[in-house]
């Protein structure tokens, strides 16, 4: 992929910073590794943002990119082909790896699907997701195409938060489109068909309480990576939702997440 499509106007509405990140460590702190941080579907750089901080403290350089399709239009994110999330993820990725030898990945729900498959088609020295929806619950898969016909998509509701305070300061796209959502279905598609592949580093991270992909997803990602056991870690977040590193435990998560990498920075194998 090369060249960015020109987006209209942002129609995210949100009272705190949304903007896409480089955060760059103190050169005393400075592992020489960097971690690309990836957000979800309808989402925003903000939402994985506490990690990268975190990570950064422990001395590697975090950038967080706006997915395609989302600094626009719902327009824009509905006629966003999968394969352009993988791509300028790729390009963020490959962008990287010219200047650091160490590159890890960051992503929540969408953005964790993303980074699954960047794990399993590119080199990533190891990943964090968060919150990865494997498959969506029936009806919605098998319903889609029929409500495709009648709808472009439905309203986005309330965040899937546990905090009240997170929840109601959350970034608010206007609309979840239903072709980003088909689009969502292929891609969960392609990365399950291969987690096999997945042999790098890998913490997998999920709110216990989310209600956007179930928790059982999380247990069903650890146990079918590839990953050495000494090099997987599962962690269940017992007072959040969906969107773990804003609710209740992300300092918990961010914690493990900084932990998990930094052990792992400055010369860790690639895995393609």
């Amino acid at each position: 992929m090369s060249g960015a499509r020109v987006l209209g106007p942002s129609q995210v509405t949100a009272e705190v910073d949304v903007s896409p990140f480089d955060l760059v460590p103190s050169t005393e702190r400075d592992t020489g590794a960097a971690a690309l941080c990836l957000h979800g579907l309808t989402g925003t750089p903000y939402e994985v943002r506490p990690v990268a901080e975190a990570l950064v403290e422990r001395g590697i350089r975090s950038k967080g990119i706006w997915m395609a399709g989302h600094n626009g239009t719902v327009e824009d994110l509905a006629t966003t082909h999968r394969d352009e999330w993988i791509g300028a993820a790729r390009e963020a990725l490959d962008a990287l790896r010219r200047e650091h030898e160490t590159v890890f990945v960051v992503g929540v729900s969408m953005g964790g699907l993303t980074s699954l498959r960047l794990a399993q088609t590119a080199s990533v020295d190891g990943l964090v997701v968060v919150g990865v929806p494997l498959a969506l619950a029936p009806p919605i898969p098998q319903l889609l195409p029929l409500v495709r016909l009648f709808a472009k998509g439905r309203p986005k509701g309330v965040s899937d938060l546990m905090d009240p305070e997170a929840r109601a300061r959350h970034p608010h796209f206007p609309m979840m489109p239903f072709d980003a959502v088909r689009e969502l279905i292929r891609l969960q598609r392609d990365v399950v068909a291969a987690l096999d592949r997945i042999h790098a580093p890998i913490l997998v991270a999920h709110g216990r309480h989310d209600k956007t992909a179930p928790p059982k997803d999380a247990e069903r990602l650890f146990s079918s990576v590839s990953t050495p056991a000494s090099d997987r870690a599962l962690v269940l977040l017992e007072r959040s939702g969906h969107v773990v590193p804003v609710d209740h435990d992300g300092p918990e998560l961010s914690r493990a997440a900084a932990e998990f990498l930094a052990r792992r920075a400055g010369g860790a194998a690639g895995s393609a």
